[in-house]
């Protein structure tokens, strides 16, 4: 039976093609690549290296059917993320259908050393953009004003913006893992900020906390734990362990502390195109540890109407350990 892959989702177009669209679809058949776009991107797209580009005049099922009688086609194996609608469309192509879950994972889990440089070079901004906030920390009166110099240095150093809607959260707000920057005032306390922005089509990632005036004896005796947390995780990472070790490790320490019930997410994630990719670090992951993975480490302490503290690196692992790729590092940054 001969078979052909349909590839529809639009980080997964990227990720073959290095084109980025709205309504671009590829066909991966026997080593051959079709690429398929509407004409708003085809005088673009039309010398891509590596495939043939078709431009959809009228359908993508019009389209499709061309090649898939052309070529023989009798199996399509599909994203199973796509619309019930496309689903259906398809239908009308004659072929068997076959939806497969994370059809690039195992791939896409495992970066080049052309991604890892690009991911890399990201960092390497982001770092320089957190320095910078530092600085000019006293300049801003509210989380808003922080997030709008974040994401303004973001583009002024040619990113394409934000991996995510950057997380500016100050005092009790710090405990909300996933608090949605507001107009809070700034003044004595913590302030954490988790920000990422986009690199040649590639997402980063990060978290540090900023204490503005003395920091108390629980936030330093929390932040200590979180911090060792973070390090105990990271020295776990070696090719062949489990990606759930790493989380043990973090969550296992933490436990250990008397602070378990306020680690309320995952140890990390991998990032990639996208930035929440497979594999999740998390206990329940099975996926081992392989050179090129890129992942996060960020172990978190969130204490409920006090503050919350989490510290995180994007990590690669080369030379079969893990590697923080910020140089930025795991401490108190006291403003």
């Amino acid at each position: 039976m001969r078979r052909a892959k349909l590839i529809t989702s639009r980080a997964n177009v990227f990720y073959l093609s290095g084109f980025s669209s709205t309504n671009a679809f590829i066909v991966l058949l026997d080593g051959k690549r079709y690429f398929f776009t509407d004409a708003r991107y085809y005088e673009s797209a039309k010398n891509l290296k590596g495939f043939k580009v078709i431009l959809i005049r009228s359908s993508l099922i019009r389209s499709l059917k061309e090649i898939i009688r052309e070529e023989g086609v009798e199996m399509l194996e599909v994203e199973s993320s796509i619309s019930l609608s496309l689903f259906n469309s398809l239908k009308k192509l004659g072929v068997k259908l076959k939806p497969i879950r994370d059809i690039l994972r195992g791939k896409r889990m495992v970066k080049s050393k052309k991604e890892i440089e690009i991911l890399r070079e990201g960092v390497k901004r982001l770092d320089k953009v957190f320095y910078e906030l530092l600085e000019n920390l006293d300049k801003f009166r509210t989380e808003r004003e922080v997030r709008a110099f974040v994401v303004k240095r973001f583009f002024d150093l040619n990113s394409e913006g934000e991996s995510f809607p950057t997380i500016v959260a100050f005092g009790k707000n710090s405990a909300i893992p996933h608090w949605k920057t507001s107009d809070q005032k700034i003044g004595r306390g913590n302030l954490l900020v988790d920000m990422g922005l986009i690199w040649k089509g590639y997402c980063t990632d990060f978290t540090r906390v900023i204490h503005l005036g003395r920091p108390s004896s629980l936030y330093e005796k929390v932040f200590n734990i979180v911090r060792d947390a973070h390090l105990f995780a990271l020295e776990g990472v070696k090719v062949g362990v489990s990606v759930g070790e790493i989380d043990r490790r973090a969550r296992e320490y933490i436990r250990s502390k008397g602070f378990g019930k306020f680690f309320t997410h995952a140890t990390g994630h991998g990032i990639g195109v996208e930035i929440h990719e497979p594999p999740r670090v998390f206990f329940k992951e099975k996926t081992k540890i392989e050179e090129g993975m890129v992942f996060t480490i960020e172990p978190g302490i969130y204490l409920p109407s006090k503050f919350g503290i989490r510290l995180e690196n994007m990590v690669v692992v080369e030379g079969g350990v893990g590697n923080p790729l910020s140089e930025v590092p795991l401490q108190i940054f006291k403003v």
